[in-house]
């Protein structure tokens, strides 16, 4: 079948006792050689933030950075002026390019926030920094797969500097959804929760499948499924 997984006990772990954090690729103190990336995806951290906690005013540049909610509120504050809480089902995305300094919190002084983070290498160095929000609309709520980044920023996605698709996968119990590679590309999908079965292998929450294999791939649902799927050039 040309898939290989990635399973979330595998992953990188870190814990801070403020931020309890899980690499998919190398990352700080956590070093793969085996696990630096695929293609132009560079980072999946999937963090626990603790109340009122968070990464204090700090610096990127070159490369595509995105932050999907999961549970509880992420604050946002950048060098460009944007200022911004965002809470489970919206994306911020930004592009470091040339450089650009930002901080990140949880302001709750109760409740936990549980986020991925994600880094895709840029097709330019150099770039002007920008950001950018995304919010479903209703309608979008309600499909299984939704594309929610792209290069060119086609039904309503927000857009990356780099040959990368991004869907957001949310489907019931008992269903299926497709994805249609194109030869030479890649595909990485990480599962966030529930079940699911591609070919003969089952996933769970924190894993990942990932294959070059061109083609129609399907993906069956066991229990109620949220994940992130990625087409790379």
């Amino acid at each position: 079948m040309s898939l290989t997984i990635r399973r979330s006990a595998e992953r990188g772990y870190a814990d801070h006792g403020w931020l309890k954090a899980r690499h998919s690729f190398s990352f700080a103190e956590y070093y793969d050689p085996q696990h630096m990336g695929f293609r132009s995806l560079r980072v999946i951290n999937q963090d626990i933030v603790a109340p009122g906690c968070g990464f204090p005013t700090h610096g990127h540049r070159d490369m595509e950075i995105f932050t999907y909610v999961l549970e509880g509120v992420i604050e946002h504050r950048d060098s460009m002026g944007n200022h911004a809480q965002l809470r489970p089902g919206q994306i911020q995305v930004m592009s470091a390019g040339s450089g650009v300094k930002h901080s990140e919190f949880n302001p709750s002084a109760s409740d936990r926030l549980h986020l991925l983070q994600v880094w895709l290498q840029p097709d330019r160095l150099g770039l002007k920094p920008r950001y950018a929000e995304w919010t479903p609309t209703p309608e979008k709520l309600k499909e299984p797969k939704v594309l929610i980044i792209s290069q060119d920023g086609r039904e309503g996605s927000a857009t990356i500097s780099q040959d990368a698709s991004v869907y957001r996968v949310m489907a019931p119990a008992g269903s299926t959804f497709e994805h249609q590679l194109a030869a030479g590309r890649g595909l990485w999908l990480q599962l966030i929760k529930g079940e699911l079965v591609v070919g003969d292998q089952t996933l769970n929450p924190g894993d990942a499948v990932s294959t070059e294999k061109s083609g129609k791939w399907q993906f069956k649902v066991g229990q109620e499924v949220e994940a992130l799927l990625f087409d790379l050039g």
